[in-house]
């Protein structure tokens, strides 16, 4: 497998070498590579895994002294299989300056039970996504990843124009091609490690997300809500998939999969906390205006929900949409930035496909997937002033036209390749 350096990696390491971070928790959905990263980022630390119902009870009987004395630097994995397990190590954490754990786990399950209730304060908790772009364009381990445009941009000066984080031209720049490429793979294939191994097929990496799928249904499924019945989880799965990037009717959910409304909001938080999707729930503040409530979902993982849906062939303007936001959801959740996502729907038909709120204001995102953009295409984005209650910094277009293109407003306006803003 071509192993890709992840921009998450040099945080964790100094994150772990300080007191507040000798518990690191690092969560994400199964297959992103947690147990890859943590090997590889502390090859001093033995690696436990907790997977095993066999070996589960002789670790459950070690004592905080047992850990000090044989594990005083651990990875361990799955962590969330021996709920008891916590208890020993917040003993560890309070008697020993010297012990170390990173803590693995593909459920959010573990953190809002076990770690929140018996580690809280003595942990750091870190999220790994599938891979971004600028972690995919990376050819080895060793390769530095670049944070792209869009997170040098808001990590630095969002309330200034983000014009000197766009310029360059697209046709002549060897890295936009190499992004290019990149983006396009991802748009078909997402963003899991595995399918990276230099041996896979077409077919290989097709059947690995169809089975990735099966997975996730026996062994996390099992961990968050351990049902009799799979099929009517499955066909809210799927119908879920159907709706990337609209509103979130839970009835309607709920008859497509033949459950009850409450069935089915409690089906959206197991995909939700077991990283398989997000909510964006919808801007509404303003109560002058008559605006949606409705969130909307977002798969996050183009490849998983083509494994999910059985699908190929091209792409449309939902799942465009839907696979933006996302890669700008794990960019800037990766990069620990404070902004928030949502997005704005006004009951007459005007639609924002997503905001990022920062301290100093909003940056409005439209996602579409033309060649040739028209001033139309910011007409909604033209009309927030209006509506928000903090000031509007910049709007972009992102598209698939290979040019960067400023548009006359009130507010810096762009259309922009999304391999470019995003790479």
């Amino acid at each position: 497998m071509s192993l890709k350096s992840r921009l998450i990696a040099k945080k964790i390491v100094a994150l772990h070498k300080r007191s507040r971070g000798r518990i690191v928790v690092l969560t994400g959905a199964r297959q992103t590579g947690k147990t890859t990263l943590a090997s590889k980022l502390f090859p001093d630390h033995v690696l436990l895994s907790m997977e095993d119902p066999v070996v589960r009870p002789e670790f459950s009987r070690l004592t905080a002294k047992d850990w000090a004395i044989r594990y005083p630097k651990a990875v361990i994995d799955e962590v969330q299989k021996l709920p008891a397990l916590m208890e020993t190590i917040k003993a560890c954490y309070d008697q020993f300056d010297n012990v170390q754990y990173v803590l693995l786990g593909s459920s959010q399950i573990m953190l809002m039970k076990s770690v929140q209730e018996t580690l809280a304060g003595r942990v750091a908790i870190k999220h790994l996504f599938p891979l971004t772009l600028p972690e995919l364009m990376t050819s080895s381990w060793g390769e530095i990843p670049q944070e792209s445009r869009l997170i040098k941009w808001l990590s630095q000066s969002p309330s200034c124009d983000p014009g000197d984080f766009l310029t360059g031209i697209p046709g002549v720049d060897e890295r936009y091609a190499k992004a290019k490429r990149c983006w396009e793979y991802y748009l078909e294939w997402g963003g899991m490690p595995a399918l990276l191994h230099n041996d896979f097929t077409l077919d290989d990496r097709k059947n690995w997300l169809e089975d990735y799928f099966a997975t996730y249904l026996q062994r996390d499924l099992s961990d968050l809500a351990r049902l009799n019945d799979l099929e009517p989880f499955v066909r809210a799965q799927q119908a879920i998939a159907l709706k990337t990037s609209k509103a979130i009717n839970y009835s309607e959910l709920g008859r497509l999969a033949g459950v009850s409304s409450p069935t089915a909001k409690k089906f959206m938080r197991y995909l939700e906390i077991s990283y398989q999707v997000l909510q964006i729930p919808a801007f509404y503040r303003n109560l002058e205006k008559r605006l949606s409530k409705q969130p909307k979902v977002i798969c996050l993982d183009p490849g998983v929900r083509r494994g999910i849906l059985r699908k190929g062939g091209m792409m449309d303007g939902l799942e465009w949409e839907s696979t933006v936001i996302a890669e700008i959801f794990k960019q800037v959740k990766t990069a620990s930035l404070p902004v928030s996502f949502y997005h704005l729907r006004t009951l007459d038909g005007k639609e924002v496909d997503l905001l990022l709120e920062c301290d100093e204001g909003f940056v409005a995102v439209e996602c579409k997937m033309a060649r040739r953009i028209v001033p139309a295409d910011f007409r909604a984005i033209k009309s927030l002033p209006a509506i928000l209650d903090k000031p509007l910094l910049a709007g972009f277009v992102i598209c698939r036209e290979d040019s960067i293109q400023r548009w006359e407003g009130d507010i810096p306006l762009y259309s922009v390749p999304a391999a470019w803003l995003l790479s």
